[in-house]
């Protein structure tokens, strides 16, 4: 090392190295010089990296120093860096050769004095509060008697046996202790992992739900309490199903459980207070409630008899409600005997009537009677049958006069000669098509011959061809070796010389079939 700082003598070449070695002499100094040391100043920027380390910086009105926390370190922190924070971090200075950078590896991380945390604490009350989370609205009332009762604190302070020596005193229940370190870095975790612990429970199972949690520890430094103000251990008790009470601290002592909390007690002891009546106190109570319901109902009773008693002497003896039915009974007892013994009577006399009238010989001159009458009934119906056959037969012969085959007929030639009629018609009709056709089309042939080139060649036009083509220029005629010229009256064939040399052309008389 000596030879890095040490100027060479006169005379002699100054060493090489390479980086890795200035490198790693750099970091070996730092390292030995300072070892583990105490820094303190502000936190400035935090940065969280995927992998769980922690890097920030820790400056003062000057300078800034490097500070990393690994992954493995985050976890033991009593306090984690915050921006603006004021700290006392821990830990040992190393160099990173792979940037020419040192900086401070801190496990270690404490507030620089109560001001700075109550500075920290409120800004978490401000921004938990901006969240909702100290409503006075979202706070559950506490059962009145509770069957379980969860408890969150060290099972070895003192706090927990005030707890269960006050609920013995008051009114006996179950009770389930969740252990926790109450201060360091473990407590906001384990306090916050046992309200949501408590809250999972499934009611009624193997290991029963508590209905109300107390989450308690007994006084102490604001840096002894800093657990309960870590938002961690706030959320979790404000998204708490089961109603919390908060016994952190004594009475004056406030941390961030206690405005989330949905009761908060002055000390452990009051928390248990609040968590049970008195059982002494609820027997007596109802004890007193039972004797009052008891001469309450009797005087209603009493009250009730004397209002029948008032009610019954406005009202007639029984006696005399029963005397003048049963003397109206008395009277129809005795006229019933005289009166079913007349109507016995009058039925029997009327049915000596109704016999008298029923001898054997006035029902067979009875049935003889009915029996001519039957007799002549069925002779007056043959001939009506005969009647109603005969007209029947007539009605028949009528409608078979009217369905005769010659309406038939005449209907038929009337509709046959409607169709030689139509025919007819439609024969002109085709006849008179086909004639105006035939006009249209000879005007039409009769225009194509106004149009064709022989009516043009009678005005005044000819057509000159040479060696049987049409000659349209000069050069063409004296190029062929014979021209014909057609007229209207005919075709005049002029030799090439005689052409060329400008002589009079030969007259030929016009050939027939020449002309169209």
């Amino acid at each position: 090392m000596s030879d890095l700082i040490d100027d060479p003598r006169p005379g002699q070449n100054l060493p090489e190295y390479t980086v890795s070695e200035v490198s790693g002499a750099v970091k070996k100094t730092l390292e030995d010089q300072f070892g583990r040391i105490r820094v303190r100043g502000e936190v400035g920027r935090v940065f969280t990296a995927r992998s769980g380390h922690l890097y920030y910086d820790v400056k003062d009105d000057r300078n800034v120093l490097a500070c990393t926390t690994w992954k493995g370190q985050v976890s033991s922190l009593s306090v984690v860096p915050e921006e603006g924070l004021e700290v006392v971090v821990t830990g040992r200075m190393t160099a990173f050769g792979g940037q020419s950078k040192y900086n401070l590896n801190v496990d270690e991380v404490t507030v620089a004095g109560e001001g700075a945390l109550m500075a920290m604490l409120e800004k978490r009350k401000k921004a938990l509060a901006a969240e909702g989370l100290f409503d006075p609205a979202r706070k559950k009332p506490l059962p009145y008697l509770p069957d379980i009762i969860g408890v969150i604190t060290s099972p070895s302070g003192a706090v927990i046996r005030d707890i269960l020596h006050r609920l013995r005193d008051r009114f006996p229940r179950k009770v389930l202790i969740w252990p926790v370190a109450v201060q360091g870095a473990n407590c906001a975790p384990e306090v916050a992992r046992a309200i949501e612990g408590f809250n999972a429970l499934t009611p009624g199972g193997g290991l029963p739900r508590p209905d109300l949690l107390i989450v308690a520890r007994g006084g102490g430094s604001i840096e002894d309490l800093w657990g309960f103000n870590e938002e961690i251990v706030a959320r979790a008790a404000a998204a708490s199903e089961i109603p919390l009470i908060s016994a952190v601290g004594h009475e004056t002592d406030t941390t961030l459980i206690d405005f989330v909390s949905d009761q908060r007690a002055p000390t452990p002891t009051a928390a248990a207070e609040m968590a049970v009546p008195v059982r002494l106190e609820l027997l007596a109570w109802v004890g007193d409630s039972e004797a009052r319901m008891a001469r309450a109902m009797s005087q209603r009773m009493d009250a009730r008899r004397q209002r029948l008693r008032d009610l019954s002497r406005a009202l007639p003896r029984p006696d005399s409600l029963l005397s003048g039915p049963v003397q109206r009974l008395d009277v129809w007892g005795e006229r019933l005997p005289l009166a079913l013994v007349r109507s016995v009577e009058k039925r029997r006399g009327r049915l000596i009537e109704a016999g008298a009238s029923l001898r054997p010989g006035l029902l067979r001159r009875a049935l003889e009677e009915r029996q001519r009458g039957l007799k002549a009934t069925s002779l007056r119906l043959s001939p009506s049958l005969m009647r109603l056959v005969d007209q029947k037969r007539e009605a028949l012969a009528r409608r078979a006069d009217r369905l005769s085959v010659q309406p038939i007929l005449r209907d038929l030639r009337g509709k046959r000669e409607r169709l030689d009629a139509l025919s007819q018609r439609l024969s002109t009709a085709g006849q008179a098509q086909v004639k105006d056709w035939r006009t249209r089309l000879d005007g039409l042939d009769r225009l194509r011959e106004t149009l064709g080139y022989k009516e043009t060649l009678k005005r005044g036009y000819a057509v000159v061809r040479g060696d049987g083509a049409v000659v349209t220029n000069t050069k063409a005629a004296k190029a062929a070796t014979s021209l014909e010229i057609e007229f209207s009256d005919g075709r005049l064939t002029v030799g090439a010389a005689s052409a060329k040399s400008g002589g009079k052309p030969k007259s030929s008389p016009p050939e027939q079939g020449s002309l169209f």
